[in-house]
């Protein structure tokens, strides 16, 4: 099950683990990323607190939790090379893994859809 959230992070549900990154839109309104700070594996995160940071050449940017979670991965990839967020936001530049601790959260985010109205497109 993919979901989104407003914050344009993308979450990926597979049994009690969600994959989360930065949408293909968040990555272009970004521009090309230079460095990732990721979570510690095993610490204890919220639902819209902030988890992650990335930054690019214009901007640094918060990636937020979007569910509350343990985490359980993080992508070492990204430490020394960022800028697969920006060749595959929704593969292999995905940031971290949470285990699910509530499932109802996951009704609070966001279908396809509804993300590609949010942000404009059809």
């Amino acid at each position: 099950m993919l979901k989104f959230t407003p914050d344009h992070e993308w979450v990926l549900i597979e049994n009690d683990s969600a994959t989360i990154g930065i949408t293909q839109h968040a990555q272009e309104q970004l521009g090309d990323l230079v460095f990732v700070q990721l979570p510690k594996p095993g610490a204890m995160l919220q639902a819209g607190g902030a988890a992650a940071v990335v930054e690019s050449v214009k901007a640094a940017s918060d990636v937020y939790a979007p569910i509350n979670g343990e985490v359980l991965e993080v992508n070492q990839a990204l430490t020394e090379n960022p800028a697969l967020i920006n060749t595959e936001p929704m593969k292999g530049g995905w940031l971290f893994k949470l285990k699910v601790s509530d499932r109802s959260q996951l009704d609070k985010l966001m279908d396809e859809q509804a993300y590609r109205s949010l942000i404009g497109e059809p």
